[in-house]
């Protein structure tokens, strides 16, 4: 018999649980992680990692035994046709930033890439493997725990998202 075509959606659900699972590993450290923010227009933040080295808007994308190509703003993985992924999460790191007043850094967290080509550094926003993630808890001098804290609870207050 023939094999049917896995669902893409649940290829993007387990990138979004593989990239949560390491952000909540992260809490230790003194980090937290929210997970699937929505924001109004349908569009949502995959991850928000908020820890003594900022705030970072963390997007997952399933890239298992694919090569993935950036040449910002687009974003190609395997054999499918290059999107202007880059663009989107600048967005919805700037957005975030409005929500919160502060400032949030876009990440492209890749699962289990075979390769990753950056035709170029993309200003501005980390591409990092999923494996390569609990680097950023290594970033510090940024906010106080007591910041971490506040932006925390402002980020979970579902109407902190509602006019961005």
């Amino acid at each position: 018999g023939h094999r049917l075509r896995p669902d893409p959606r649940r290829r993007a659900l387990l990138a979004e649980q593989t990239v949560g699972d390491v952000l909540d590993g992260l809490e230790g450290a003194g980090w937290l992680a929210l997970h699937s923010l929505p924001l109004p227009g349908g569009d949502r933040v995959h991850h928000l990692l908020i820890g003594p080295g900022g705030l970072f808007a963390v997007h997952a994308l399933y890239a298992r035994r694919a090569r993935v190509r950036v040449a910002d703003p687009m974003v190609a993985v395997g054999r499918r046709a290059a999107e202007p992924l880059l663009r989107r999460l600048r967005a919805q790191a700037d957005r975030a930033a409005y929500a919160l007043t502060a400032e949030v850094r876009p990440v492209l967290a890749l699962t289990e890439p075979s390769g990753v080509t950056l035709t170029a550094a993309p200003r501005g926003i980390r591409v990092l493997s999923a494996g390569e993630l609990p680097g950023l808890a290594r970033l510090g001098g940024v906010l106080k725990p007591a910041d971490v804290a506040a932006l925390h609870a402002m980020a979970r207050d579902r109407r902190t998202w509602e006019k961005v």
